[in-house]
């Protein structure tokens, strides 16, 4: 029997990781709701898992709109009868929220990060935390990456955003644990299959007056085994949590960093 069989898969985000992740769900057996801000790239995500003998249906849809986050998770439990996974995968472009110092950063691009990622988190997970205490059982899934842990300079808004996504799960955890809702964020490395990260060593190397190829040496020598952590990797500890067999991890973070985060 598949991992995820016969669960309902909401996942937010259209570009490298929300669609890995919806992928990955539809493989274990979910039928996965997709959405995105881009129908194009929402389409072809769908059209690969559809050929793959997966099911998936796919909307338009942008999560800082509460109203809209709303009816759509509405629209999914009446078709579905449920909701038991919700994976909010969005990604926000690096290039101007950081490479600056903080004391030279404006408070607009200070902001940024802070706001859309913990406004969006907010927005989905409350969505499907009150359908998913209705019913006694879900999972809400979040990615954050290592620097909200070792805060690395030039990342301007960003360490503080994800750090408040990591508050966000754990008091997620507390008040709505007795419901049946987990909520658990995936921890890892920068992800170099990732369109973001190759951004993100440019504009950190630049900062350093490196060349992108040392940084990213820099950052697999900080692993412990010498390598960043991979796209299948995070897919498969998804699917894991998110599965009967992770029903005990909840209110915490699943380390998926190699090492480069000791703890």
């Amino acid at each position: 029997m598949k991992k995820l069989e016969n669960k309902i898969a909401v996942v937010y985000g259209d570009g490298t990781v929300g669609g890995a992740i919806a992928k990955a769900f539809a493989r274990e057996g979910a039928r996965v709701f997709l959405t995105g801000r881009t129908l194009t790239k929402i389409d072809a995500i769908a059209n690969q898992i559809l050929s793959g003998g997966g099911a998936i249906e796919t909307a338009k849809l942008d999560v800082l709109d509460e109203q809209a986050v709303e009816k759509h998770m509405s629209e999914t439990v009446r078709k579905a009868g449920k909701i038991d996974i919700s994976f909010n995968a969005i990604g926000l472009p690096q290039k101007g929220v950081q490479s600056t110092l903080l004391t030279e950063l404006s408070l607009e691009s200070f902001l940024l990060p802070i706001t859309t990622y913990t406004q969006s988190h907010f927005i989905t997970a409350k969505a499907a935390a009150r359908r998913m205490a209705n019913q006694g059982h879900g999972v809400i899934l979040m990615h954050t990456p290592n620097a909200s842990r070792i805060s690395p300079p030039f990342a301007g808004g960003l360490v503080p955003a994800w750090a408040a996504m990591e508050a966000l799960c754990r008091s997620l955890s507390v008040e709505c644990g007795q419901q049946g809702v987990r909520t658990v964020c995936l921890h890892t490395t920068g992800i170099s299959e990732t369109p973001l990260i190759h951004e993100l060593l440019e504009i950190r190397a630049k900062a350093r007056g490196i060349t992108s190829e040392q940084f990213l040496a820099s950052m697999e020598g900080m692993t412990h085994r010498k390598r960043l952590t991979t796209l299948k990797e995070l897919t498969s500890a998804a699917v894991f949590v998110a599965s009967d067999e992770g029903s005990a991890i909840t209110g915490t973070i699943l380390n998926l960093t190699a090492g480069m985060i000791a703890n």
